[in-house]
């Protein structure tokens, strides 16, 4: 074997122990993480995240969502017959006057005058009222319903928040795996850069390269140390955001996923799509219950045209006291009852011009609803070419990254014999690390694609499988 063999299996050995040094501990499995307590000899477990996980955690904790979920709470309350009107309201009531006067009375026939002073006379009353709207021209069970169509709306409030923290979650736990995966590549980057100078420095020493190669190797690896130092930064701060989707109490609590790179689905369609959007996204079908919800409008301006039927009725006692008179006092106990019926006959046109507005605002209503289904439509198809045109780039971008690695490892080789620059080592190792990093961008966002394209057919829960 010459030496040009012999260096040549070095170098690949070399360069597989550099790749082995690199994988992180909680990359080299997807058990959960053994961490130490200090002042603790024992181990504790440290849970290790599955996508899933994330999003029951944060379905369950997030602060945002809960308001929502009260907000729907309120909207379910009100849904209700006594609340549209239906049912009588019944009172019971007392009370007390008093009254002291002083009385001059002149008798015509006489020609005198009675005096009476300090007349003080009281009554006290107490009773049971009932006041029931028995007709109303319909309004009452329009308002019922209109009611009903509020409750839906509030579910399906809490259905957009519960899709959107859905999609901001799914979307932060791959940004995470991707920033992971960058903080990876960064570090193969340092190592190889350290590899370098270590070779450098080792041949500046016996004279076979240049200060110059040494100072820029020097200069290649600090460049490449400062950049994995700024990505350990960004990989902290994704954990933090997803610590904050999840609501949990110390968002600086490290996370461990278990997935170690981002897959995309390459199964959707655009047609079943389509039909999903129109039929299931929560927008579209809240829009729709906007338009219903003006149309009952229009409906109870128009109840005010009919007749009323009311009925009141009543039972109590009354007492009267007197401190002059031939009575002392006066009760009585008993019902009394009635109906009312009635219908507005002109009210200077203000129901007229109240009806006529609510029929505009029904056709506004309705040109919003097509609006948003437009636009829902405009979103799907532009989400789609992004989808289909990332899945092409993600297919290059593995064909470049195979090209890439072999023109690395060629080069590292060449290196090792003197028959390449440091620049142009450089330059294949930057180009070996780009392929990654562009191959790395494409999947995150392909994966981007595929989620919005699930929110906005309706299918975003489908993360929860």
């Amino acid at each position: 074997m010459n030496f040009y063999n012999k260096l040549k299996i070095i170098n690949r050995q070399i360069l597989a122990v550099a790749l082995l040094s690199l994988l992180p501990v909680y990359e080299m499995a997807a058990q959960p993480v053994l961490n130490e307590v200090k002042g603790d000899n024992l181990p504790i477990m440290k849970r290790a995240y599955t996508l899933v996980d994330c999003l029951q955690e944060g379905l369950e904790n997030n602060y945002s969502l809960k308001v929502v979920k009260n907000e729907q709470r309120i909207s379910d309350n009100n849904a209700t017959w006594g609340n549209a009107g239906f049912l009588p309201s019944l009172d019971i009531s007392s009370s007390y006057r008093g009254n002291a006067q002083d009385t001059e009375t002149k008798l015509r026939e006489e020609n005198s005058v009675v005096k009476e002073n300090g007349i003080f006379n009281q009554t006290i009353d107490a009773g049971v009222n009932l006041n029931w709207t028995i007709f109303e021209g319909f309004s009452i069970r329009t308002n019922y319903k209109k009611l009903k169509e509020l409750q839906a709306q509030g579910e399906l409030d809490t259905r957009i928040a519960v899709e959107n923290l859905i999609a901001d979650l799914t979307a932060e736990y791959y940004n995470y795996i991707q920033q992971r995966l960058r903080l990876k590549n960064f570090r193969y980057a340092v190592a190889l850069s350290k590899e370098r100078l270590r070779i450098v420095e080792q041949r500046y020493r016996i004279g076979n390269f240049s200060g110059l190669d040494y100072q820029q190797a020097k200069v290649d690896f600090n460049a490449d140390s400062s950049d994995y130092m700024k990505q350990q930064e960004a990989l902290h701060k994704s954990a933090v955001t997803l610590n904050e989707l999840m609501a949990k109490e110390n968002l600086n609590t490290p996370v461990y996923v278990v997935d170690t790179a981002i897959l995309v689905n390459k199964m959707l369609n655009l047609e079943q799509l389509m039909d999903q959007m129109l039929e299931s996204n929560a927008t579209l079908l809240y829009a729709k219950k906007n338009t219903a919800i003006a149309d009952l409008d229009y409906r109870q301006k128009a109840s005010q045209s009919y007749p009323y039927l009311r009925m009141n009725a009543g039972y109590g006692y009354t007492l009267n006291k007197y401190n002059k008179g031939t009575n002392y006092h006066r009760g009585t106990l008993g019902l009394d009852f009635g109906l009312t019926l009635g219908i507005n006959l002109f009210d200077g046109n203000r129901q007229r011009i109240q009806r006529r507005n609510a029929r505009i605002n029904a056709e506004n209503v309705m040109l919003d609803q097509t609006e948003v289904e437009q636009g829902l439509k405009a979103d799907l198809y532009t989400l789609w070419q992004a989808y289909e045109n990332n899945l092409q780039i993600i297919k290059l971008e593995q064909e470049n990254l195979t090209v890439a690695k072999d023109n690395h490892e060629i080069a590292m080789e060449r290196y090792m014999l003197g028959d390449l620059s440091g620049i142009e080592m450089r330059e294949a190792q930057k180009s070996l690390l780009d392929a990654e990093e562009r191959l790395l961008t494409a999947r995150y966002n392909t994966k981007l694609c595929e989620i919005s394209l699930l929110q906005i057919s309706g299918n975003i829960s489908a993360y929860l499988q």
